[in-house]
């Protein structure tokens, strides 16, 4: 295989937005088992008292990643998250005000292998989601097994991430005050095996829970593409039924995490490694769908919602899909 290496004269800032994605890919891919070690390890010292300080301290914020989290608008603002956002680049398209005094579910698709969209709109302030939507508070779902990690948990929750457990998002929809944006990537770990450039195939057809609690608590239903999402990495053929996929979802069902085996650039050299490609990413929010809330939603008023969601995902996938170089032929597929 013949080995492309990066240039040396790369301007400073290029070299700056690489830095900012790699420390990205390494706290998806490594933080958390690096602050488990911390945490063993500074057990083990002679400065355990600390150790079993934290672990106090954990015990009494144990509940807070589902009761909306603790965000810090001051590390939702660092200066890296724009260079992370300019390496791709990342842009959020607002299509219509969304009304502050209302809670909001985003139906966030496809998920692809890192959710590198959801995180740089709505876990950060690079690409202004604020100044978009003046008086929401965007919350990123994560499964709920990452914030049992000492240390990372903390980290994670500064950026507005949140655990994806249904008491979670119900007491961020259930607020009175209104302006909580709930954003669930629908496909979830099984999607982010399929995600590969020129993937349209969302897993969203028995995706219904999210549906059940916009309904239970009154939340405006919103769903948003991110185009350019699926482009950012390739992925070893894993097709339904191989060995490979096999044992993929087998670990999934076991740990609960997907494990894609993906691959794009390195830092130096641009023929292999696991820093993302600089593809563009356009994560286009769409119209509010309006959910009359039902206490008690039956499996047809499920049903009904669900059917309108899908449509009016379908909608916003089509109305954009040129706009961000796809072509006309090109359409969404649900399974």
């Amino acid at each position: 295989m013949k080995i492309e290496f990066a240039p040396l004269n790369i301007p400073l800032r290029r070299r700056l937005q690489t830095a900012a994605t790699l420390q990205w890919v390494f706290s998806f891919l490594a933080l958390a088992q690096c602050c488990l070690a911390a945490f063993m390890l500074l057990a083990l010292s002679d400065w355990w008292m600390l150790a079993l300080l934290y672990a106090g301290w954990l015990w009494l914020d144990w509940d807070t990643p589902c009761s909306g989290g603790r965000r810090s608008q001051w590390v939702r603002n660092w200066t890296v998250w724009d260079f992370f956002r300019e390496y791709f680049p990342i842009t959020l398209v607002k299509t219509v005000p969304l009304d502050p005094k209302n809670n909001y579910i985003f139906g966030f698709h496809p998920h692809g292998v890192l959710v590198a969209g959801g995180f740089g709109n709505f876990c950060t302030e690079a690409t202004g989601f604020s100044r978009l939507f003046p008086g929401l508070r965007s919350h990123l779902l994560m499964l709920p097994f990452w914030f049992r990690v000492p240390l990372f948990r903390d980290y994670i929750m500064f950026g507005g991430l949140v655990s994806s457990s249904k008491s979670s998002l119900s007491y961020l929809v259930s607020r009175p005050e209104g302006g909580n944006v709930a954003v669930i990537a629908v496909g979830g770990a099984s999607e982010a095996l399929d995600a590969r450039p020129g993937a349209l195939t969302l897993q969203v057809r028995n995706r219904k829970g999210f549906i059940k609690l916009a309904l239970k608590h009154g939340a405006q239903l919103v769903p948003v593409f991110s185009f350019g999402e699926n482009e950012l990495f390739d992925q070893m053929e894993n097709p339904t039924g191989s060995p490979l996929r096999r044992l993929q979802n087998r670990l999934q069902s076991i740990m609960g995490v997907a494990m894609p085996l993906f691959h794009a650039r390195g830092v130096f050299q641009y023929s292999f490694g696991l820093m993302p490609y600089r593809k563009p990413i356009h994560t286009v929010v769409g119209t509010p769908i309006p959910v009359v809330q039902t206490p008690s939603p039956t499996s047809e008023d499920i049903e009904c919602l669900h059917k309108v969601y899908l449509q009016s995902l379908t909608d916003l996938f089509e109305q954009h899909k040129q706009l961000y170089g796809l072509c006309e032929d090109q359409h969404l597929t649900f399974i």
